[in-house]
């Protein structure tokens, strides 16, 4: 059964948690999809897990769609999220609006996420009009990473939590369908979420949101290193596709593959007729 907006708010009206994952191509989203996740986020993240960037800041509209037109074909079931990138929205009501519309048109979105609280509610409310859902992103927003100094918890202090809640009732009223809440503390979460009728969607902000969302390459650990403490490994799958590249090159190399098996036959009188015509 295909995942809508509907359906997601139906989830938090029953008290049913809402699981969400990244995917930023078609392979990937089908597996996805294929498990059952409801939700999928074609997250501006793609600039870092997919094109090597420092942060999300330099990803474009045109990175955005691609991505995001190869992971709606992949995912027929899951509801699929297209992410805003720096600049394409802040700069008028009407860029939002339109970029907002590529993603949907170009890309294949069934929604739009923005990163930003009251400051953007008229972004938000512009694009709902346009008939485009939008998940909004409030707490630790990445493409603010230069204003906020850095990548860190929100809403430690009584005057940022109180902003926090504020932003999050500005984006319901905005017409927002979903927020996510990043690193933000894990009882000013469950208070917000609470407080909201929309569903809350948290990454590094405590089981008390209504789901949650990964970046599936962190999930996987697929780049063991350093990584954010709300990271739970689900599998080691990057060591797994190490151990596998190394068995294959050492098996090109040593001649084992390819074995016969995985090789196609000619009839033999037929390469004696093409020997005999080269040697002539």
């Amino acid at each position: 059964m295909k995942n809508t907006v509907l359906t997601l708010q139906k989830q938090k009206e029953e008290g049913n948690k809402i699981a969400m994952l990244t995917a930023y191509d078609y392979s990937t989203a089908a597996i996805i999809n294929a498990a059952g996740i409801e939700t999928i986020l074609v997250g501006d993240s793609l600039g870092m897990t997919m094109l090597g960037y420092d942060d999300t800041l330099p990803v474009t509209m045109e990175d955005m769609i691609h991505h995001t037109k190869a992971v709606s074909k992949g995912a027929p079931d899951a509801f699929v999220i297209a992410d805003m990138p720096f600049m394409s929205y802040q700069g008028s009501v009407y860029d939002a609006v339109m970029n907002a519309g590529r993603l949907v048109k170009e890309g294949g979105a069934q929604a739009v996420k923005i990163e930003g609280g009251v400051e953007i509610s008229e972004e938000i409310s512009a694009i709902v009009r346009a008939s485009i859902p939008v998940c909004a992103h409030i707490g630790m927003t990445p493409q603010s990473v230069n204003a906020m100094g850095g990548f860190k918890v929100q809403g430690k202090n009584v005057q940022k939590a109180r902003q926090i809640i504020e932003d999050a009732k500005a984006v319901e009223k905005a017409g927002a369908f979903m927020v996510v809440l990043e690193c933000v503390p894990a009882a000013l979460s469950a208070l917000i979420t609470s407080q909201l009728s929309i569903p809350t969607i948290g990454i590094g902000a405590g089981a008390g949101c209504d789901g949650q969302v990964l970046v599936y390459q962190d999930m996987l650990n697929l780049f063991p290193g350093h990584q954010a403490k709300f990271v739970k490994h689900f599998g080691e799958v990057g060591k797994a596709m190490t151990d596998a590249f190394k068995a294959y090159s050492d098996e090109v190399k040593s001649g084992a593959f390819p074995a016969e098996e995985h090789t196609f036959k000619i009839d033999e009188e037929i390469i004696k007729t093409l020997e005999g015509e080269i040697n002539r």
